[in-house]
């Protein structure tokens, strides 16, 4: 089913739910508030302790390069934290504009977007601690190794398992 879409799954929806459109929507937007509400604690946790730690003694001592990771890492954390608190603002912008459709195609959308940055934000954060901790190309090796876990967990897999 494709969430710009959602026509296609109508039927289906009719003849095993017995559910009208907006009944379907309603329940798509329970689902996506619920996967924000798992995910948005751990991004948000993620987010304040990357903010947190130029300010510790260590910092200084980082190479140019871990600094560079260090950074990217915070931008994407912090763009990860924004797409993910974003259908819960439009939400409030668009509270009783009869939008959910829009409303619903959008979080989704935001929502995939969020978490493939949260999946290369958590990449970063492997790649400077194992590169702070052992070395720059073990740092690099975990982060190769958290790149393919991710993908193949949040991407390839449901991927297969649509293709049943």
């Amino acid at each position: 089913m494709d969430a710009d879409h959602p026509e296609s799954d109508a039927d289906w929806n009719r003849y095993a739910r017995h559910e009208t459109e907006t009944q379907r929507l309603d329940r798509n937007w329970a689902s996506i508030l619920q996967e924000l509400r798992v995910v948005q604690t751990g991004v948000q946790l993620l987010t304040g302790f990357l903010l947190f730690l130029p300010f510790q003694v260590r910092f200084a001592e980082l190479s140019t390069y871990e600094r560079s990771v260090y950074l990217v890492t915070v931008f994407l954390s912090i763009s990860s934290t924004i797409l993910l608190l974003a259908p819960v603002g439009m939400h409030r912008v668009m509270f009783r504009q009869r939008k959910l459709r829009t409303l619903v195609s959008s979080a989704h959308r935001l929502e995939l977007s969020g978490l493939l940055l949260l999946g290369l934000a958590l990449t970063g954060v492997v790649m400077l601690i194992a590169g702070t901790v052992i070395g720059p190309h073990v740092g690099a090796v975990a982060g190769a190794v958290t790149v393919l876990a991710f993908s193949y967990f949040w991407i390839l897999l449901p991927w297969l398992h649509l293709r049943d």
